[in-house]
């Protein structure tokens, strides 16, 4: 399995925010400051209160207003799902990170959740 952490200013406001763009959460993985979010079967990213998230290092939380922490990838199963997630997101709160990219068979597009982490979204056309 695959554990991403992530630390969230307001657990709640993360919840709805994924929810709306058509994540699951499983009660196994979750808790009252923490919720877990299912990509797929054994991936799960981590929704940690930030207070909850700092008992797991030893230094400072990222500032993701001035830097880049992690970009987290998923594959999209077309263009069209890039768009619609991407656009999804944004109606949902989250924030335009870069334009969408095409070069040759990928296609990308981006955002920024409420905390500021980055989200790509990537379609690989089969020939």
């Amino acid at each position: 399995m695959i554990f991403v952490n992530l630390p969230v200013r307001d657990l709640e406001r993360s919840k709805r925010f994924f929810g709306e763009l058509g994540f699951s959460f499983d009660p196994t993985f979750s808790n009252d400051t923490v919720a877990g979010m299912v990509v797929e079967r054994n991936i799960y990213v981590m929704l940690l209160e930030e207070e909850q998230f700092r008992q797991f290092i030893t230094d400072e939380i990222s500032d993701t207003s001035t830097t880049t922490e992690v970009l987290t990838c998923l594959s999209a199963d077309s263009r069209e799902q890039v768009d619609e997630l991407v656009a999804k997101a944004i109606a949902a709160g989250g924030r335009p990170w870069k334009p969408p990219v095409e070069d040759g068979p990928m296609y990308g597009g981006s955002f920024q959740d409420p905390d500021g982490h980055v989200w790509e979204l990537v379609h690989m056309a089969r020939t």
